[in-house]
């Protein structure tokens, strides 16, 4: 299948503005590519990229003064198929671990691993470990947080979203990396674009999505608190312990946004 997809986001800024961007279509997906991204600024202001130490491509620029717009539009292949599952996917002791997926385990800005194990092994000691015991995370959380919009909170940390009960997929995330890496199963956080592929449309506008990603029996899988079901259609954008490494947008000063408009949809060829 295809999957067109991109934004549209404008800002008011009232002075000149440095801003770092992680907008991009992640490395890992470069070979689906159908037709290239077109990233661009209004008006136009050169943007420098670079690698950061997680792999994801970033950008900087100094915005002007004034209405600032963020556009990008482009097709990728997919498979069609839901995310992978392999049942028997083991767990792998802290000392097998490979060294780059040892990060995965510590605590982060929003991931407090420190102050939630023992409620995490209280909780999951008695699941199977492996793949069953992070499906035992997700169902917890899938069914202890309630999604809303409006109670969305930049600054939530995971054991902020388990006292209070709500928020966005951005929370659903950070409580379930922080239970994985507290039961020692290194836990990724992931962004990009989700669309209503495979699934009834969602009448609500379209935001980027949240979903993270553990190593197990010598790879990395993805789950999803948030919707709790394997889907179909992710479009990877970036990776980091947790939002504050691949935070979509970084004003370095005030940025009222205007205007926020995303899309992922499957694009129908005769």
């Amino acid at each position: 299948m295809l999957i067109r997809f991109g934004f549209d986001i404008e800002f008011d800024l009232p002075a000149l503005t440095p801003m770092l961007l992680v907008l991009n279509l992640h490395h890992s997906r470069n070979a689906s590519v159908r037709r290239p991204e077109n990233l661009h600024v209004e008006p136009f202001v050169p943007i420098t990229h670079y690698s950061d130490v997680f792999g994801n491509l970033c950008g900087r620029l100094t915005a002007p003064a004034g209405r600032f717009r963020l556009l990008n539009d482009a097709v990728v292949e997919d498979s069609g198929l839901p995310d992978e599952r392999d049942l028997n996917a083991y767990q792998h002791p802290v000392e097998e671990l490979p060294n780059d997926a040892l990060q995965f385990l510590l605590p982060s800005r929003y991931c407090e691993v420190d102050l939630m194990k023992d409620q995490a092994w209280e909780l999951f000691s008695k699941t199977r470990p492996g793949m069953d015991r992070v499906q035992a995370v997700c169902d917890h959380v899938h069914g202890h947080i309630t999604f809303g919009y409006p109670t969305a909170l930049a600054t939530r940390t995971a054991a902020q979203a388990s006292q209070q009960r709500q928020g966005v997929c951005r929370d659903f995330t950070h409580l379930a990396v922080t239970f994985c890496r507290a039961l020692n199963i290194p836990a990724r956080y992931a962004t990009g674009y989700l669309g209503d592929i495979g699934v009834p449309a969602d009448a609500a506008p379209m935001d980027f999505s949240a979903w993270f990603e553990v190593y197990l029996g010598g790879r990395w899988w993805t789950f999803d608190a948030r919707h709790n079901r394997r889907r179909i259609g992710r479009v990877l954008m970036a990776r980091g312990r947790d939002a504050a490494d691949v935070a979509l947008t970084t004003a370095f000063g005030v940025a009222n946004l205007r205007k926020f408009f995303v899309r992922s949809d499957e694009v129908y060829t005769t």
